[in-house]
């Protein structure tokens, strides 16, 4: 992806995030500049992977197959003194882009519509060799209520509704009718190491960097000086 891109994905979602009324934390909107006196006490931060996040997930189309990211809070299961086992994401799914079929080995989310289009989510579960399990029926929790569903159901969310995934069952989703603001609400989140797609994809993006960056990505701070 294009820093230019990324620079304009980032702008666009935070008037549309700030426009649905979710207020960013500070660190979110510190320029590259700020980061650069940012000392140890801000090492959770980095550690963690707080912060903007924009993935085209390897499919050189942002537009088609994408997602844009900020991870608010997470815990970090490498530290002894790990004191949170969750984290909490806001993300934009933009109308008709798709966030790949996958799911999380050890994760289990809630994932919720805040506010703008319909948010659509299609789930699966997983085979024991971990493919697509086409044929059992998958039951799922929608805002405390149980039901079970054929394989392959496309979900519909409203804004402020809802849907628990557990690990091992295979989710994709996009938005109709705009783009939504979508929370997250999970175990502690380890986007190296915990995600299984269906099909080969990058978590992460290749950058070409063609003007400076609005905004660091959350793989991107500089050491504490």
């Amino acid at each position: 992806m294009k820093r230019s891109d990324i620079n304009k994905i980032i702008l666009r979602s935070k008037a549309f995030i700030e426009g649905n009324g979710y207020k960013l934390p500070p660190f979110v909107l510190w320029s590259p500049q700020e980061w650069e006196t940012k000392g140890h006490e801000y090492d959770e931060i980095r550690e963690n992977a707080l912060g903007w996040d924009i993935t085209d997930f390897g499919s050189g189309d942002f537009t088609k197959v994408g997602l844009t990211l900020i991870t608010i809070r997470n815990g970090n299961l490498k530290k002894d003194d790990n004191l949170k086992p969750y984290a909490e994401k806001i993300m934009v799914q933009d109308e008709n882009q798709v966030t790949p079929m996958h799911f999380h080995w050890n994760k289990v989310e809630d994932i919720i519509n805040r506010g703008g289009g319909i948010m659509k989510i299609q789930v699966y579960n997983s085979t024991k060799d971990e493919q697509l399990d086409e044929v059992s029926d998958v039951t799922v929790n929608i805002d405390g209520c149980i039901k079970t569903v054929p394989a392959g159901t496309v979900l519909s969310f409203l804004p402020g509704e809802s849907i628990t995934i557990p690990s091992y069952l295979y989710h994709s989703f996009w938005a109709e009718g705009g783009p939504a603001m979508i929370g997250e609400v999970s175990k502690v989140n380890d986007d190296n190491a915990d995600n299984r797609f269906l099909n080969p994809a990058s978590r992460f993006s290749e950058i070409i960097e063609d003007e400076p960056p609005v905004y660091l990505l959350c793989n991107e701070y500089p050491e504490a000086r």
